[in-house]
């Protein structure tokens, strides 16, 4: 790594001397002038990584210095020694880094230059994380500039490069899939393959087996040995998704995995080692699972060593008209022909609603919008949200007033939920079953009790 300048501006030799020497101890190259008009000139000319200025110079202020640097934040540490007297905070306004009241002790000078070069590495790991993503799967709809998902790319910056396990939390349709992806690909596991097990997808008597592999003989049907998702993501990273509903005897296993990087298959005896980067996702709150004894207490704790919240749709101010132009976008049926246009009101429509299935539910209504527009103008009578235009309502004390038995009446509403569940999750079954929160198996079989 490069040996950074850093230029020293004071009108006192002997401080300079001093800041000269500590910095070269500290392994930086430092550079050294008087006055305020030879610091504009040393950025311009030498390009210090950082300044290190003195608040009163000989002719003219740090503060007017600061004024004439371009940018909204300046790589300046101010020193002075009026801490108390507003002056630095106006230097902070002006865009200063940060400040140092003297007489100070050097380490404190220490501590803020670590501050800011760990501070610039985040910023630009931040903006090579988001070209990487662009790059990689333009088609990604990780898009949106509200405050609550530029938290989320930080997070995302921050954990990408580590090994450290994530849980990703957040409702039934904001993404956790994708910024799975978005991880793995941007980790050390990256040449890996990703692997993804939906925990609710399957039942607890495949489940251990799906996970861990299994020796020919184990069981019934088990008639060659079969690896496991861990071991196909030795060297990658598995992503185990609705990781709430994996039963505590599973999660006692999972548990040995994640403190041991071991197992064994089901029948086995043979110890398999994994170098596997673990991602895990729920919708359900974790904390009130492991108070309700659904879910192990030291589990919650080893899979949450980051944890990056996902905000629902209907906290993410002023992401929707970005979203919308992504999905049309993606999905116009044919790219390079006359751009499809949305009104304004058909966008106001959209961004007063409370997205109950947020991202996943605004595709799916996209969609049906774009079929519904013919490649014009998608206008207010083509944008329509499941269960709200009557079709499926239930009137639940008309139906009672009129006599109709509570089997029927639960019957209904049994059809209707999942029927509203499939059109949220745009006929995504497993997605649906999530939405309810039951198994894809249990999903399958009220379905097909409705003949859906």
């Amino acid at each position: 790594m490069p040996t950074e300048t850093i230029l020293i501006a004071d009108d006192d030799a002997s401080m300079r001397a001093m800041l000269r020497e500590f910095l070269a101890d500290e392994g930086y190259e430092t550079i050294e002038v008087e006055t305020g008009s030879a610091v504009e000139s040393a950025i311009s000319e030498q390009n210090p990584a950082l300044v290190l200025m003195d608040i009163r110079l000989p002719d003219k202020s740090g503060l007017d210095v600061l004024k004439e640097l371009k940018g909204p934040q300046k790589p300046v540490i101010v020193m002075t020694a009026f801490g108390g007297s507003g002056v630095a905070i106006e230097a902070m306004r002006l865009g200063a880094y940060d400040y140092i009241t003297k007489p100070f002790d050097l380490d404190d000078v220490s501590q803020v230059l670590k501050r800011y070069f760990d501070h610039r590495q985040l910023t630009q790991h931040v903006a090579e994380l988001s070209e990487a993503i662009t790059r990689n799967d333009p088609s990604d709809p990780l898009v949106g500039n509200s405050p609550a998902m530029q938290e989320v790319y930080k997070q995302i910056g921050r954990v990408a490069a580590s090994d450290a396990t994530v849980l990703i939390t957040g409702e039934t349709g904001t993404g956790k899939e994708l910024i799975a992806s978005i991880l793995h690909r941007t980790s050390r596991y990256s040449r890996g393959r990703l692997v993804k097990v939906n925990c609710a997808a399957l039942p607890e008597s495949l489940l251990e087996s799906e996970l861990f592999g299994h020796e020919k003989g184990a069981f019934t049907g088990a008639v060659a040995q079969r690896k496991g998702r861990f071991e196909l993501a030795d060297k990658g990273t598995i992503f185990l998704d609705e990781i709430g509903e994996m039963t505590l005897a599973t999660q006692k296993k999972l548990l040995r995995v994640l403190q041991e990087r071991e197992f064994e298959r089901v029948g086995g005896q043979l110890t398999v080692k994994v170098d596997t980067r673990v991602i895990a996702a729920t919708n359900k709150i974790l904390t009130q699972e492991v108070e309700a004894g659904r879910f192990r207490e030291d589990l919650y704790y080893r899979l949450n060593v980051i944890d990056i919240y996902l905000p629902p749709l209907r906290e993410r101010e002023g992401d929707i008209p970005l979203l919308v132009e992504a999905l049309i976008d993606r999905h116009r049926s044919n790219p390079g022909t006359t751009p499809i246009r949305i009104s304004q009101g058909a966008l106001e429509k959209l961004e007063t609603y409370s997205w109950p299935g947020n991202v996943r539910e605004l595709e799916n209504v996209v969609q049906r919008a774009l079929v519904l527009a013919q490649g014009g103008v998608i206008s207010e009578q083509h944008i329509s949200f499941a269960g709200t235009d009557g079709r499926r309502l239930i009137d639940i004390g008309e139906r009672v007033r009129r006599g109709v038995d509570l089997p029927e009446m639960l019957a209904d509403i049994e059809r209707t939920a999942i029927e509203e569940a499939l059109d949220i999750a745009g006929g995504d079954r497993k997605e649906a079953a999530s939405l309810l929160t039951i198994s894809l198996t249990e999903f399958n079989k009220r379905a097909k009790t409705f003949d859906l």
